[in-house]
């Protein structure tokens, strides 16, 4: 069988759904099926990063398209980057062959919308895989006005894409709602959520002291928020905690990654002169079990605007790995869901978002614990989410979507 899978990053790029996408492609390749992948050639967080415009990888064909790389710092920047992906992508696609199944993420947004007008055209199937939802997301940010013109159309473009997909991936229930309130048959709509890097990460006591003793936090409480800085995620109030907090010199705040709100925590530290926070980029895969168990305490953080829209997916190296966490969010949501079946509140603890006092309560209860244990019951939980359990129930579903094409 020909896959196609089409997204804005694969690897060697860091960011969450490259890793996703490549697990993917592997697993597919394994399988015995064929697959090309298109995505952009420059680096998700940093666009001055190149990677080849062509070649082949572990039997997978990878086509890079060309775009400015003009970066995030203003909406019209994204644009054109945006508008470029689209326009170059479309332009691969129309000449690739036919495939059984093409597979498309929403990054750039709006993409499988591409992926289904070439399917209508050459025929077979398409499975968008929903990471985010946009124009969704863009409202609930506040870059589109809901009602707006502009948001009808791509939200009628969005909705026409979804509909004639053979089966579409939604990443928790809430997800699943608002595809269904799209007018999505509920029928195809397959919830999955994104596995756990089990088969690469795993708790790690030499790592994890190397890694903080190269980063001179041997001895510290350590809070760690890993993964995209988003608006979706807002840390407004974990940055005001960190503040409140400096004067506890057996506390520091590691903040790892990258995403549009990255530099918003590197120049609140500095203009606060904290001490007590670090900010490192994205680790590759190989240091990856080092950084996060490093951790005395996990970060998850989900705007309250933004439920059903993004998804906590680092919540399951966290819970594979057994170290506790704080969510930080609403409680009728994917995180409030695994905290409330851990059952445990000294290891799954939830504070608001936007309060204060409340996260200070729970970093302080936390600390109080001191570095604990692995925890079986959330490595029991986070199981369910493994590698080996999702990935190749992922590649069944294509698998069945590419036979019916």
């Amino acid at each position: 069988m020909k896959v196609l899978l089409l997204n804005q990053c694969f690897r060697p790029d860091h960011v969450a759904t490259a890793q996703y996408l490549t697990d993917l492609a592997l697993a597919l390749v394994k399988a015995g099926h064929q697959v090309t992948v298109v995505a952009s050639c420059r680096g998700y967080d940093d666009p001055a990063v190149h990677y080849l415009v062509r070649e082949t990888w572990q039997g997978i064909d990878i086509r890079r398209i060309w775009t400015p790389g003009l970066g995030k710092q203003a909406k019209w920047r994204r644009l054109i980057d945006f508008g470029t992906f689209w326009l170059n992508a479309a332009r691969i696609l129309l000449f690739l062959p036919r495939h059984d199944v093409s597979v498309c993420l929403t990054s750039p947004p709006l993409i499988s919308t591409l992926g289904t007008i070439v399917a209508k055209i050459k025929g077979g199937a398409v499975v968008p895989w929903v990471m985010d939802l946009n124009p969704d997301e863009a409202v609930a940010a506040g870059w589109l006005k809901a009602g707006g013109i502009v948001e009808r159309t791509l939200t009628f473009i969005q909705n026409w894409s979804f509909r004639r997909a053979s089966r579409i991936i939604a990443l928790d229930r809430f997800m699943a709602d608002r595809l269904q309130a799209k007018g999505v048959r509920a029928e195809i709509i397959h919830t999955d959520a994104p596995w756990s890097h089990d088969h690469a990460v795993s708790y790690d006591t030499k790592a994890r002291e190397a890694f903080r003793a190269e980063h001179g936090l041997t001895g510290k409480f350590i809070v760690m928020y890993s993964g995209n800085h988003s608006p979706c995620h807002p840390l407004d109030g974990v940055l005001a905690a960190a503040d409140e907090m400096k004067t506890d010199e057996h506390l520091h705040f590691l903040f790892v990654g990258g995403g549009s709100e990255f530099k918003k925590v590197r120049d609140f530290a500095k203009d606060k002169a904290l001490n007590n926070i670090t900010c490192l980029p994205y680790q590759p895969m190989e240091k990856l079990s080092g950084s996060l168990s490093a951790a005395d305490l996990h970060l998850v953080v989900m705007g309250d605007l933004f439920v059903g829209i993004v998804h906590p997916c680092k919540i399951y190296n966290i819970l594979m790995l057994g170290i506790p966490f704080l969510f930080i969010g609403p409680d009728q949501s994917h995180g409030g869901d695994l905290a409330r079946r851990l059952g445990d509140s000294t290891h799954a603890r939830v504070a608001h978002n936007g309060d204060v006092s409340e996260i200070v309560q729970q970093i302080r209860a936390a600390m109080a614990l001191g570095s604990r244990p692995v925890n079986e019951a959330a490595k029991a939980l986070g199981a369910e989410f493994s590698y080996a359990v999702l990935c190749p129930r992922l590649v069944h579903l294509i698998e069945q979507a590419g036979a019916r094409a």
